[in-house]
């Protein structure tokens, strides 16, 4: 899962990621930070281009510290989110002091993560009885051509995958438990397109790939049913979180 060029072609897009990438709803980030006060120090690590940092801050959490590796995931989270503190920094090294959080959360990052060295650095940061809270946004591919897309754009992080992926966060922590909320989110073609090319595999495929992925989605909203002739569409999500305590 944690293939360095993969995860540092985020930054050529940035922009484009921060503009079509969906938000978190409310509700899943109220129940992973599970009542912390708004005083609560939270990092947003893998923070990206500051989506999940922006919705932290609407829920009025004032003392949100980004932790980002790419610069021009960075550079564009500074740009965007005003008055937020970006630190260069990974999963597996972060600059900030034992005991500083008393929340971790990671939007869409944590298979990035070098699982050994990522989970005791984190604990190091959270003090005791601290929250770590991974939070996925997936694709409902319990709609059809939801499905399609994912197979066009050779996307395969389903709620099952996830769910089997993140299997404990080490001694440090407890068991944790998952909630799943729904959502979805408008877009028009274009758009739809646009936030395809901000996937991993998009970004590191061939110029011929590429190609094939832009005519296939291109068929798709052209031809299905339930696509056809529309100007906008809504993408269903299914956001999946993992609460787990700092022991």
């Amino acid at each position: 899962m944690t293939d360095p060029t993969q995860a540092l072609s985020f930054g050529a897009a940035a922009a484009e990621y921060d503009r079509y990438r969906p938000r978190y709803p409310e509700a899943a980030l109220r129940w992973a930070l599970d009542g912390l006060a708004a005083s609560a120090r939270v990092v947003d690590l893998g923070a990206g281009t500051g989506i999940l940092t922006r919705g932290l801050r609407d829920l009025g959490y004032d003392e949100v510290t980004a932790v980002e590796p790419d610069p021009g995931m960075r550079a564009r989270l500074v740009e965007s989110t005003p008055g937020v503190t970006a630190l260069a920094g990974s999963a597996e090294e972060m600059p900030l002091p034992d005991g500083y959080a008393d929340a971790v959360v990671v939007g869409q990052a944590y298979h990035w993560f070098d699982r050994d060295r990522a989970h005791p650095e984190i604990a190091r940061v959270l003090r005791p009885g601290g929250v770590l809270a991974p939070i996925w946004n997936l694709r409902d591919e319990r709609v059809a051509w939801v499905t399609e897309l994912s197979r066009i754009a050779e996307v395969g992080d389903t709620v099952d995958h996830v769910r089997a992926y993140v299997t404990g966060f080490g001694a440090a922590f407890d068991a944790g438990e998952w909630a799943e909320f729904g959502h979805a989110t408008t877009l028009t073609p274009d758009e739809l397109l646009g936030m395809v090319r901000t996937r991993s595999h998009y970004l590191t495929a061939s110029p011929e790939q590429r190609q094939k992925v832009d005519r296939e989605l291109r068929d798709l909203l052209a031809a299905h049913p339930d696509l056809a002739g529309r100007d906008t569409l809504d993408l269903p999500y299914r956001t999946l979180a993992l609460r787990a305590r700092r022991r």
